[in-house]
């Protein structure tokens, strides 16, 4: 992404978000929250960057938005995409949770055009005020050029401070020693396979064992696609280390109520509590919304 490519696609709006614009569509950011497990418990720790496009107003499949993109614009269009979920991303979520992003390697074809893309990134994160720490980046399993091709890949995402998960693990292109080689931080377990695994005694077996042997290196899990509960539970039992489902939560249009969530505005509230007791019983307290509950205690 250059600046002439990537910016000058992106309108800003007064609330501090963005939109993306590619010939007839508007592009707008969505983002699903990723819980984390702990002690029983269901904690937002992350939130991947999701692409919603528009034509006249309408919604569109993404599906069909990059269906009619030609293949010499997907490097492009990639980085314009990125480049909206972190503007947006800066804008409307909670500062410490972490952002995942999805990057295609086969768009990467050698280490040149990488580093550039990434170091544009970088001065969109700093406009976003944006830790680079908190990136995740995505790399799909599609094919790259060549092996040596993706491994450098990889290299220059480590190089600028990037974590990086490996998506839709399980799905076509799936390979464990693409894993072995990529080393992740963390590993994306595909939703229907998950499905197809928590079926039988068996699946679900052999899906702790693989769990437990990422777990034992170090590799966080993320199960997605969870979408009933006994999936949820399923997956806590097998040691996940986080889920990501409908479940839990479906993706919101920037701007989001996410913000919310964050540990300063938690804060904010506790001390706002506080000094309304101190102030006595004839104190005016305002009238509270509904919380929005985005995950449940899950049984033992």
């Amino acid at each position: 992404m250059s600046r002439s490519i990537g910016l000058a696609h992106i309108i800003h709006h007064d609330d501090g978000t963005a939109t993306g614009v590619w010939g007839v569509y508007t592009l707008q950011s969505a983002f699903q929250p990723i819980f984390a497990f702990n002690e029983g418990k269901l904690s937002v720790v992350a939130f991947e960057g999701l692409i919603r496009p528009f034509r006249d107003g309408e919604p569109q499949s993404p599906m069909t938005f990059f269906g009619t993109c030609p293949a010499g614009d997907r490097l492009h269009i990639e980085a314009l995409t990125r480049t909206l979920h972190l503007l947006n991303a800066g804008a409307c979520l909670p500062e410490e949770a972490s952002i995942f992003v999805n990057f295609d390697p086969s768009v990467f074809t050698d280490r040149s055009i990488a580093d550039k893309a990434l170091r544009d990134m970088r001065l969109v994160l700093h406009e976003a005020g944006i830790d680079p720490r908190r990136i995740v980046c995505e790399v799909t399993e599609q094919k790259s050029a060549s092996q040596e091709t993706l491994y450098s890949f990889v290299e220059a995402l480590r190089a600028n401070g990037f974590r990086i998960a490996v998506d839709d693990y399980g799905a076509d292109e799936s390979d464990i020693n693409r894993i072995k080689e990529i080393k992740p931080d963390i590993v994306k377990f595909d939703a229907h396979w998950i499905t197809q695994l928590m079926d039988s005694g068996a699946g679900f077996a052999l899906l702790t064992a693989m769990v437990h042997g990422f777990e034992n290196q170090g590799i966080r899990t993320v199960f997605e696609g969870i979408e009933e509960g006994w999936q949820l539970e399923l997956a806590e039992k097998s040691g996940a280390s986080m889920v990501q489902g409908y479940v839990l939560a479906r993706p919101e249009l920037a701007p989001t109520s996410f913000r919310a969530f964050g540990k300063g505005a938690q804060q904010a509230a506790a001390g706002q509590s506080k000094a309304l007791a101190a102030a006595g019983p004839a104190a005016q307290v305002p009238q509270a919304r509904p919380a929005r509950v985005f995950g449940r205690k899950v049984a033992p």
